[in-house]
C-alpha cells in the first residue's frame, strides 16, 4: 500500500527529466560569463549571454534562473530580437515544467510556437512541440504526449541529427514508462545510450538516460540492474552537478530499496533526496521527498520521526495546494497513527485522503467538460476564420488585376538573374556530384573489405568449431574406447594372476588413474563440443555449463533466460556459448568474484547477453591495448554477429559486459 501512493509521483519526475530537448550551447565558466555581462554592450551577445547562464542554473538554482531570463527578455524586447525572445519562452517552460507549474508551461510553449512559426523556423517548431507533449504526460494524458513525441523522433530521424534524435529517443522511452510498457523504455533507453556513446554527444544529459534505463529494469523486476543503473545515474549526476536530477533518482533509489525491504539504506538515500531538494528550492520536491523520507522512517519502525516529516510535508502541501502530495500525506499518516494505537487520527487522517481523491476526480471531470467547451469555441473560430479568408481572397484577386503589369516587369527581371542563378549552381551540382560519387566508390571499397574480413571471420571460426567436434569425436570414440579396453583387460587379467599385496596396491592404483583418465577424457571432449548444445540448444547447454561451474568452483552462477523457447541456427549458438564460456572463465581465473549473474533475452529479432560479477573490477581502458586470447577471441566472434559490446568495470566494483546483436 504504502508504495503504491508514491507511483505517480515516480512517473511525474520521470517526465522531467527529458525536458532539456533543445540542443544544449557550450556552458562556459560562470565567473567568465558574468565578467563577459558586466562589460558586454545592449546587444543580442548579451542576450546570449543571460540565456546561457541561465541554461547553467536551470538545474540546480531556478531562482537566478529566472532572473536571467527575465532580464534577457526585457532586453531581447528593447532590441527586437526575436529569437532571443523564443528561447526565453522555451527555457521559462522548462523552469515551470521543474516547479510543477503545468498550465504556465503551456501558456509559455503556446507563445513559444507562435513565435517560432513566424520566424519559419522548423527546428524550432519541433522544439515546442515536443515541450507540449512532455506537458501532456505531466498532465497523464500520455497518448496524446505520445504522439507528439512520435512525430518529433520522425523529424530527427529523416535529418538524421544525432544529437537531437538521442534526446527524442529518451523522450519515448519515458512515454512507454507512463503507459507501462517496460521493455520498450529499455529498448528506447538503450538507443539514445548507444547513439550518444556512438557519435560522443557531449550535450546528452546521459545520467538521466540511466535514470530512465534503470526504471524500466525495475518494474520489470529486475532489481539488481536497476540498482546498477541508479549508481551510474547518480555518479554521472554528480559529475555534472545536475542537482535536480540527482535528487530525483535518489528517490526512485529510495521507492526500490523500500520494496526490496532495504529500510536501512532507503532511510539514507531519502534523506539525500531530501537534502538536495532544499538546495533547489522546490517546494514541491522537498515536500515529495519530506514523504519519502517519512515513508522510510516509518518502515524502520521510527514513528516519530515519519510524523515529524509528515507534518512538515502537510505545511508545505497545505499552503501550495499540492494535491497529490496532501494525499500522500494523509494516507501515510493514517498508517503512522494506526501503529501508535491513535485509531481518532487514523479515521481523521483517511478521510482527509478520501475527500482529496474525490476532489481529484471532480477537477478531472470539470477538466474534460472545460476541454470540450474549448473544442467547440475552437470549430466556431475556425468557420469565422475561414469566411474572412474568402473575403480576403476577393480583395486580393481586385488588387492583383491593377498590379498586372508591374508584376510582369518584375518578373522579367527576376528570370534573368535565375537563368543566371541556375547556370551557376547547376556547375556548382555537378562538381559536389562527382565529389559524392568518389566518396561512394571509397565507402563501396570499405564495405566490400569488411565483408572480406566477415567471411575470413566466418570460414575460421566454422573451421575451429569443426575441428573441435571432429578432435572431440576421435578423443571420445577412438582414444576413450581404447582406454576402456585397456581398462577391460586389466581386470580380467587381475583375477587369473597371483600377485604380491604391495603390487596388488600398486595394481589397483593403475586401475583408478585409468578411470580418471577416462573421465578427465570425457570432460575435455564435452568441453570442445557439449552434447547438450547439440541435441538440445543453447539454452539448455548454458545451464547445464554454470551448473558445472558452480559444483567446481567456489563461484555461485545464477543464470536466467528470457524468450528462449525457439532454438538458435547452429552457428549462433556455437559461437554465442563459447563467449559466455569464454566471460565465465575469465571471471573464474581474474576476477576473484564469489557470484555471478548470466542473462539471455531475446526480444523479437533481438538478442540481449548480460554477464555480471561482484568480482575486483578492472580499467576498462586497458582492453583496448589488451593482446590475451581471451579478449580477442570474444570480440571477433561479437563482430561475427555483427553485435555491439559493452564493458563497464571500475577496480573494486565489479564488471557488467552487455552485448547485444539480430539473430
Amino acid at each position: 500500500m504504502l508504495f503504491c501512493n508514491m507511483r505517480k509521483e515516480v512517473i511525474i519526475f520521470t517526465l522531467l527529466l527529458s525536458l532539456t530537448f533543445v540542443q544544449a550551447q557550450t556552458t562556459n565558466n560562470k565567473d567568465s560569463l558574468w565578467q563577459t555581462l558586466v562589460t558586454a554592450k545592449e546587444d543580442t551577445n548579451k542576450v546570449k549571454t543571460m540565456l546561457r547562464l541561465a541554461k547553467d542554473y536551470e538545474t540546480n538554482n531556478q531562482d537566478s534562473a529566472i532572473y536571467y531570463l527575465e532580464k534577457s527578455r526585457q532586453l531581447s524586447e528593447s532590441l527586437k530580437y526575436e529569437k532571443g525572445i523564443f528561447h526565453y519562452y522555451d527555457q521559462k517552460s522548462v523552469v515551470s515544467f521543474t516547479k510543477g507549474d503545468y498550465e504556465r508551461a503551456m501558456e509559455e510553449n503556446n507563445k513559444g510556437l507562435i513565435l517560432a512559426r513566424q520566424l519559419k523556423d522548423s527546428t524550432l517548431v519541433v522544439v515546442m512541440l515536443n515541450h507540449i507533449g512532455i506537458v501532456y504526460g505531466l498532465q497523464h494524458k500520455y497518448q496524446e504526449q505520445l504522439d507528439y513525441a512520435l512525430q518529433v523522433n520522425n523529424v530527427f530521424e529523416a535529418t538524421r541529427d544525432s544529437s537531437r534524435l538521442s534526446q527524442s529517443l529518451h523522450n519515448l522511452a519515458n512515454c512507454y514508462n507512463g503507459i507501462s510498457q517496460y521493455r520498450k523504455t529499455i529498448d528506447y533507453a538503450w538507443r539514445s545510450i548507444e547513439i550518444a556513446t556512438k557519435y560522443k554527444k557531449k550535450n546528452i544529459y546521459l545520467n538521466r538516460v540511466y535514470a530512465t534505463l534503470a526504471q524500466g529494469y525495475q518494474e520489470l523486476g529486475m532489481s539488481d540492474s536497476a540498482l546498477y543503473y541508479y549508481g551510474i545515474a547518480i555518479e554521472q549526476s554528480v559529475q555534472s552537478n545536475d542537482k535536480y536530477a540527482e535528487a530525483t533518482i535518489y528517490g526512485y533509489q529510495s521507492t526500490l530499496l523500500g520494496k526490496l525491504n532495504r529500510f536501512s539504506e532507503m532511510v539514507h538515500v531519502s534523506g539525500k533526496s531530501l537534502d538536495l531538494a532544499r538546495d533547489l528550492q522546490s517546494r514541491q520536491m522537498v515536500a515529495n521527498a519530506l514523504i519519502s523520507v517519512a515513508n522510510a522512517l516509518f518502515l524502520n519502525g521510527r514513528n516519530a520521526g515519519a510524523a515529524k516529516h509528515i507534518n512538515e510535508a502537510l505545511a508545505i502541501a497545505t499552503k501550495d495546494s499540492l494535491t497529490q502530495e496532501l494525499f500522500n500525506s494523509y494516507d501515510l499518516l493514517a498508517y503512522v497513527a494506526a501503529r501508535n494505537g491513535d485509531y481518532a487520527t487514523v479515521a481523521w487522517a483517511k478521510m482527509k485522503a478520501d475527500s482529496i481523491h474525490e476532489v481529484v476526480i471532480n477537477d478531472q471531470i470539470i477538466n474534460s467538460t472545460t476541454e470540450l467547451e474549448k473544442k467547440y469555441e475552437t470549430e466556431k473560430k475556425k468557420k469565422e476564420i475561414i469566411q474572412l479568408q474568402k473575403d480576403k481572397q476577393i480583395q486580393f484577386l481586385s488588387i492583383k488585376q491593377k498590379s498586372t503589369l508591374n508584376y510582369f516587369l518584375i518578373g522579367s527581371l527576376t528570370a534573368l538573374i535565375i537563368v543566371g542563378f541556375l547556370g551557376y549552381r547547376n556547375f556548382r551540382h555537378r562538381q559536389q556530384l562527382a565529389k559524392q560519387q568518389d566518396e561512394l566508390q571509397q565507402h563501396r571499397i570499405r564495405e566490400l573489405e569488411k565483408d572480406r574480413q566477415l567471411v575470413a571471420v566466418d570460414s575460421m571460426l566454422k573451421g575451429q568449431e569443426e575441428e573441435r567436434s571432429r578432435l572431440a569425436k576421435d578423443l571420445h570414440d577412438g582414444l576413450g574406447g581404447l582406454l576402456s579396453g585397456v581398462k577391460f583387460s586389466l581386470s580380467n587379467m587381475k583375477d587369473n594372476l597371483i600377485i604380491t599385496p604391495d603390487n596388488m596396491a600398486v595394481f589397483e592404483r593403475s586401475l583408478d588413474m585409468l578411470d580418471t583418465s577416462i573421465r578427465e577424457l570425457r570432460r575435455v571432449a564435452h568441453n570442445m563440443m557439449p552434447e547438450m548444445l547439440t541435441k538440445f540448444g543453447l539454452d539448455e547447454a548454458l545451464k547445464e555449463y554454470c551448473n558445472s561451474v558452480n559444483t567446481a568452483s567456489f563461484l555461485s552462477v545464477k543464470y536466467q533466460s528470457l524468450g528462449m523457447e525457439t532454438r538458435l541456427d547452429n552457428s549462433t549458438e556455437i559461437v554465442v556459448y563459447r563467449i559466455v564460456q569464454e566471460l565465465l572463465n575469465n571471471i573464474v581465473k581474474h576476477a576473484s568474484a564469489s557470484e555471478t549473474f548470466i542473462q539471455l533475452i531475446r526480444e523479437n529479432s533481438r538478442l540481449n547477453i548480460v554477464v555480471e560479477d561482484n568480482g575486483k573490477g578492472f580499467d576498462t581502458t586497458l582492453l583496448e591495448s589488451s593482446k590475451g586470447a581471451g579478449w580477442v577471441n570474444i570480440r571477433s566472434r561479437v563482430e561475427y554477429l555483427k553485435g555491439q559490446l559493452d564493458v563497464h568495470s571500475e577496480p573494486g566494483k565489479g564488471t557488467l559486459v552487455n552485448i547485444e546483436f539480430n539473430v
